[in-house]
């Protein structure tokens, strides 16, 4: 256990788009320190989408985050010995962290040969969410369902 909480870092808006959440969409692909690598792939990449959605960069980001993020997840609680994974609603902020870590994995692991650059890749996968497909989207389905599943323990919430 902690002994003080973290503190929130709040992050600055971006230079484009003047939002808090694309920067830290951009420090989420961020790798080694490189911020303007990932920067001109996140851009590129919201650029793709939004002609290919037909709304703005920012809205459409919105909406594959949105339909990304899980509303339930299981956590285990001890319990006389037994653990168990007990449903719990998940928090804005957190919902928030689990979808960008959910499609930022998942658009890394599409294949080299169909999308040559990382910004392609994001964009197929924030596509396919909104078609309610792609990995992004089954890791929220096997939350969800396991937090179903396991809906005989939610009494041990805390």
């Amino acid at each position: 256990m902690r002994t003080k909480k973290a503190p929130i870092r709040t992050v600055l808006p971006d230079g484009r788009y003047g939002s808090t959440r694309v920067t830290k969409f951009i420090n989420a692909v961020m790798k080694d320190g490189k911020k303007t690598v990932a920067q001109k792939q996140v851009y590129a990449a919201l650029e793709e989408l939004a002609k290919k959605t037909g709304k703005k960069p920012v809205e459409a980001f919105e909406e594959v985050v949105k339909a990304i993020s899980p509303q339930m997840e299981v956590r285990s609680r001890r319990v006389g010995g037994a653990s168990y994974q007990v449903p719990m609603p998940v928090r804005a902020k957190r919902a928030f962290a689990l979808a960008l870590r959910w499609l930022i994995s998942e658009a890394a692991k599409r294949p080299s040969k169909l999308h040559h650059t990382f910004a392609e890749k994001l964009v197929a996968e924030m596509l396919d969410s909104l078609q309610g497909q792609g990995g992004a989207i089954n890791k929220r389905n096997t939350s969800h369902r396991m937090a179903d599943a396991n809906k005989a323990f939610a009494h041990f919430r805390w």
